[in-house]
């Protein structure tokens, strides 16, 4: 079985090969061309945002083309795919897979919309590698993804609601009025359609970081839980926010890692936050 996803799932080079995941490309179009997200680092790929502002980059999704010519590849050696894509709705990579896995005639292709985005997605991905190399059967996986999709909650604050208003991701997050107070808003992803939502907001980001651990200390509360920090190119913040949750939550692992840079188009460097599952949902992952 082969395990398929893109790049909004935050997975480095080194835990693609080693886990032996195919990657399909999202692309960010600059103004001198069009990149693969995969092929920039964070740093290059912020040191060139900000040199554009107040412009920023456009993103693109593969085709349904690209999708059939990459299942119809892989075909070749197996006859199982699943193929996990970032939230059908912030993203039309998921219908664009769909389209494509039904003009394949030479493997199951099952694609799977994770409602979700980066560390959140990586969950997903992780735990259909875990389950494949043990022989699920594809139901078994369906309904493990499913769990993990319920489960898992994808929260951050933003120093600045410019690149996400910029890149029309906003949503249903308040924009001007964060912009124009200087609040820090508190979004999560909705399990419920995939898209953003805001939880509240604070006036500076530690406060808005005391504000997500309390969030995810409610609804996590004593469970064991795997923990993953998330920034774009904010260590300090993702320090604080890594010690804030190992306090409050009953982290049983807790990693720090950087988003894509096709989702930092939308979130500027300024981004720090976490993806948080239970456990139990992914024993069997190391």
């Amino acid at each position: 079985m082969k395990i398929v996803t893109d790049c909004a799932a935050d997975m480095s080079p080194e835990e693609r090969e080693n886990l032996g995941i195919i990657e399909a490309p999202l692309y960010i179009q600059f103004p001198e061309g069009e990149v693969n997200s995969a092929d920039l680092t964070a740093d290059e790929f912020y040191n060139r945002l900000e040199a554009m502002r107040p412009q920023i980059p456009s993103t693109a999704q593969p085709s349904s083309g690209m999708f059939a010519d990459l299942y119809n590849k892989l075909a070749e050696t197996s006859k199982n795919i699943v193929s996990v894509h970032i939230s059908s709705g912030l993203s039309g990579t998921f219908n664009s897979a769909r389209l494509g896995a039904e003009q394949v005639k030479s493997a199951v292709v099952n694609v799977f919309d994770t409602m979700t985005l980066s560390g959140g997605e990586r969950f997903q991905v992780l735990a259909a590698v875990m389950a494949a190399k043990a022989d699920w059967s594809m139901d078994a996986i369906k309904e493990r993804l499913s769990a993990i999709r319920e489960q898992t909650e994808v929260i951050y604050t933003l120093e600045t609601l410019e690149y996400l208003a910029r890149g029309g991701r906003i949503g249903r997050v308040q924009a001007l009025m964060g912009a124009a107070l200087k609040l820090k808003p508190i979004i999560r992803v909705d399990r419920a359609d995939g898209k953003y939502s805001t939880v509240s907001k604070s006036r500076t980001i530690p406060q808005a970081m005391e504000h997500i651990a309390d969030h995810l200390h409610e609804m996590y509360k004593d469970t064991p839980v795997w923990v993953t920090v998330l920034h774009g190119r904010f260590h300090e913040g993702a320090g604080n926010m890594s010690k804030l949750l190992s306090e409050r939550l009953n982290a049983a692992k807790i990693e720090v890692m950087r988003i894509s840079p096709v989702l930092g188009v939308h979130t500027g460097p300024g981004i720090v936050g976490a993806a948080v599952v239970p456990m139990k949902l992914m024993e069997g992952i190391e």
